[in-house]
């Protein structure tokens, strides 16, 4: 008895209006998916030569960075839309604000200071180090010293005199005649 109202509910359903499930194709853009992305690189560890970084939501806008062959970095802001990709090209570093009146007192009175120290510095030892102040050799150091310059002492004068040797035998080769040389 199931199987013939199965077989009517089957009948029925194959006949009906299913139009409305069919939804016809849209012209309008699907919404937009946000996303925002950045990267450094390098040659090498430690080593940071590009940049990268973009963001889109209607519209993607970033910027970019690398070290060009002349060794200067190169920065690009740009804007990408429905009209193509709007490149702006910066050569110039940003310029940096003026400095208020305090801060330019701040700065001048810093640099003297800055020259007045380096005068300062500039003979050695500094005026303010006194002598005791400077470290004491201890009696095995004056001792070892000693013996060091001793052992110096005797080798300089072992190499002049191989040195001299050596001398005196190219000497006496150049000196003799060149027929005694070949019989030798």
């Amino acid at each position: 008895m199931l199987y013939p109202t199965l077989f009517l509910v089957t009948l029925a359903l194959c006949g009906a209006d299913v139009s409305h499930l069919e939804h016809e194709p849209s012209t309008e853009p699907p919404p937009p998916r946000p996303y925002a992305f950045a990267y450094t690189a390098g040659r090498f560890p430690g080593h940071t030569d590009r940049h990268h970084a973009e963001f889109y939501f209607y519209r993607i806008s970033g910027t970019f960075s690398y070290v060009d062959p002349r060794n200067k970095v190169r920065k690009v802001d740009y804007v990408a839309d429905k009209e193509g990709f709007h490149p702006i090209l910066s050569d110039a570093p940003p310029e940096l604000p003026a400095d208020s009146e305090s801060v330019a007192k701040a700065k001048n009175r810093h640099y003297q200071l800055y020259a007045k120290i380096a005068e300062e510095h500039a003979s050695y030892p500094h005026p303010a180090v006194a002598e005791a102040a400077l470290p004491r050799q201890s009696a095995a150091v004056v001792a070892a010293t000693a013996k060091h310059a001793e052992l110096f002492r005797v080798i300089a004068e072992q190499h002049a005199r191989i040195a001299a040797e050596r001398e005196a035998l190219q000497k006496e080769e150049e000196s003799l005649p060149l027929q005694e040389l070949e019989h030798e």
